[in-house]
């Protein structure tokens, strides 16, 4: 295994965080701003890229090439690395980012590589390469709800990914389809063929509420979906938001009783 070995255990329902476990010397990396807390003996690192074995031997032009790559996807231009520096077993502890589920990745058993969203790496056992995969085709790329770019998880390790709400995960046969809205796809496997398909019907694509377009899946390989992407949750907020706050919605009256009081108070 050319990826640190660590364990983990994953804490929570709705707010998850994920407890690493890690011998000496042992190390994961992490998003920037994931770190929930950790064990005296941890020692923590800023780093260039990811710190996997490639990067490594790139040099600093590579390194800097590496990561600069990750902004991108919007993501940090450092990434954060946690080394055990103790002599007995140590915990470091991340946590998901907002309402929804942490999912383990043993990329051994995966073929060696995940594709997904650009915002879902949490973190990964050092030796994980955390890079970005380019949508081949023009019509994924504009209206994939992902852009053009994906993140991409190669290694032989464990990685930790973070979806909104419940997590359904399938596994396709060949050449059997699964269609999801765009902004619910979370990951999958190399395999697995990702194309975007139209929604039939002008009334229904108008009207319907769903968009105009839908990611078609076709397998086999394995997929995972999220129940509540981040990108509706923000929306629905923002739409509930007052007025005189820069929202969508209703003012802070809204409630029947509430807009009683309001009388008195202008």
């Amino acid at each position: 295994m050319n990826n640190h070995e660590i364990d983990y255990k994953i804490f929570g329902n709705d707010m998850q965080y994920v407890q690493v476990e890690l011998d000496p010397q042992e190390t994961v990396v992490a998003e920037a701003g994931a770190l929930m807390m950790m064990d005296q003996a941890i020692e923590m690192e800023t780093i260039f890229g990811d710190g996997s074995k490639g990067n490594a031997q790139s040099g600093f032009m590579g390194k800097l090439l590496g990561a600069g790559k990750r902004i991108i996807t919007g993501e940090s231009l450092f990434m954060t690395t946690f080394t055990n520096a103790g002599t007995g077993k140590r915990h470091v502890y991340f946590a998901s980012p907002y309402p929804g589920k942490i999912i383990p990745m043993d990329l051994s058993q995966l073929n060696g590589k995940i594709i997904c969203q650009k915002d879902a790496f949490l973190a990964a056992a050092k030796g994980v390469s955390v890079g970005v995969e380019f949508q081949k085709k023009i019509g994924v790329g504009f209206f994939g709800g992902e852009g053009f770019i994906m993140q991409k998880l190669e290694g032989d390790g464990m990685a930790f990914v973070h979806a909104g709400g419940a997590i359904h995960q399938k596994t396709l046969l060949p050449g059997e389809v699964l269609r999801v809205d765009t902004g619910c796809l979370v990951a999958m496997t190399s395999d697995v063929n990702y194309n975007i398909e139209m929604v039939g019907g002008v009334k229904t694509a108008l009207f319907g509420g769903e968009g105009i377009f839908f990611a078609t899946l076709r397998g086999p390989g394995t997929v995972w979906v999220q129940s509540l992407p981040f990108s509706r949750l923000a929306s629905r907020i923002f739409a509930a938001a007052p007025i005189s706050q820069g929202g969508g919605g209703k003012s802070s009256g809204e409630g029947g009783i509430g807009g009683v009081f309001d009388l008195f108070n202008k």
